[in-house]
């Protein structure tokens, strides 16, 4: 079975290093490319072809709500999957309303990022648990 290939983008290099990590040691998913700005992810996306972008959404310049309605717009079919430090729901229904998939808090890091990739791969939407979708 072919590893799903995965973007990753995060203002954070200490996050990119650990999400990349995850990813990796689960064998599944192929990390294309480690992205700190929304502006590289507009910019890299059609050259790495990712099946999945991981997006923070507080990013400098670009937040990762605009890039993936940026992506949206230009007919990018990447599933997109938010990872965020935001427990909130009006950042939840933002992200879903940008074309958003998935929803992890950065808290359930660990145990939600995989199911939540294997979710919107198989066409499902995920959102963590401790989140409401309304």
């Amino acid at each position: 079975m072919r590893k799903a290939d995965v973007l990753l983008a995060d203002d954070n290099p200490a996050m990119l290093d650990h999400v990349r990590n995850l990813l990796q040691a689960n064998n599944q998913y192929n990390v294309v490319g480690a992205l700190r700005k929304g502006t590289e992810v507009l910019r890299e996306y059609e050259r790495l072809r990712p099946d999945v972008i991981v997006l923070d959404i507080s990013m400098d310049m670009l937040s990762g709500i605009d890039v993936a309605q940026h992506l949206r717009d230009e007919g990018c079919d990447a599933k997109i999957v938010f990872l965020t430090v935001h427990e909130d729901s009006d950042y939840l229904n933002a992200a879903i309303s940008a074309g958003g998939s998935a929803y992890v808090v950065k808290s359930r890091l660990s145990t939600d990022l995989i199911p939540a990739i294997t979710a919107v791969l198989a066409n499902k939407m995920f959102v963590s648990s401790n989140m409401l979708y309304t």
